[in-house]
């Protein structure tokens, strides 16, 4: 039989973090403790001490993570995404003066 979750320490607000879901009352995203925990190695208790937050807060934020897994990863590889191009089509200043100093053209 199905489980309920409960996800009452998360929420969406638009314009803040872009209407993506977070933890209540903060800009901690659930992708940022999903990023902390999963890809950073983080515990749950590290992140929730690290970040003065209630644990039942950081679990729902995992929680709501894997029930929204699809469309969550979906958004953090479109942000990638964009990021990556905005970089390709606006190098920092740093990219662009080694270009000059080896003569290299822009196209």
């Amino acid at each position: 039989m199905p489980t309920t979750v409960s996800v009452e320490h998360i929420e969406m607000t638009p314009g803040i973090r872009g209407g993506k879901p977070r933890i209540v009352g903060t800009r901690i995203a659930v992708e940022d403790v999903m990023l902390m925990h999963l890809k950073i190695g983080y515990s749950l208790l590290e992140i929730a001490t690290k970040y003065d937050l209630i644990l039942a807060a950081v679990y729902d934020a995992m929680a709501y993570y894997y029930d929204h897994r699809q469309e969550i990863d979906l958004q953090i590889a479109e942000d990638d995404a964009f990021v990556d191009e905005f970089r390709r089509q606006n190098p920092g200043r740093l990219q662009a003066k080694i270009k000059e100093l080896k003569g290299e053209s822009e196209n």
